[in-house]
């Protein structure tokens, strides 16, 4: 189930940035050059989400959770610094409001994936200390069935008396 999320959100993504990019071209040509100084922050939000949606690409089929909770945790983050610009320089750069919308979906979905993967990683780490607590303990046990050493019955050995 993580793996097919994380493969429908790199989907998304991707879809997403192409869409939103085509849109801004478009919508930009139509804006005035004084805007376009103000409005051409938001290529250096798309181009940051890009480089991170790409890294996600590298990650592979089977991602390492914690790996993964990071690159969506990033990805979030630059989805809602994102989105707030959006939000604040919408009519001064004459944005779309499907475009908006588009993105706070995708943001939407890229949380989800987010929350999965953290919880995921969560999980891991859990039953890694686990392990290392039952292999401490196990490496602390005796060989012998009787415990700590000695007599396998009883668990005591007698120390011998006299001259060896």
């Amino acid at each position: 189930m993580m793996r097919s999320a994380i493969v429908c959100a790199r989907i998304g993504t991707v879809f997403a940035i192409v869409l939103s990019t085509a849109s801004l071209v478009g919508g930009s040509m139509q804006v005035a050059h004084a805007q376009t100084s103000s409005c051409e922050k938001i290529s250096t939000y798309l181009e940051d989400r890009k480089k991170l949606v790409g890294r996600i690409n590298k990650l592979g089929k089977r991602p390492d959770a914690k790996s993964a909770c990071s690159l969506f945790g990033n990805l979030v983050s630059n989805g809602n610094a994102t989105l707030k610009w959006l939000e604040t320089n919408k009519d001064w750069c004459q944005i779309p409001d499907q475009f908006i919308q588009g993105f706070k979906a995708d943001n939407a979905k890229a949380s989800q994936i987010r929350g999965q993967a953290c919880k995921a990683a969560t999980q891991q780490a859990a039953m890694e200390k686990r392990a290392r607590e039952v292999q401490r303990q196990q490496s602390q046990q005796s060989p012998m069935l009787g415990g700590n050493a000695g007599d396998p019955v009883t668990g005591q050995m007698r120390i011998p008396q006299g001259a060896l």
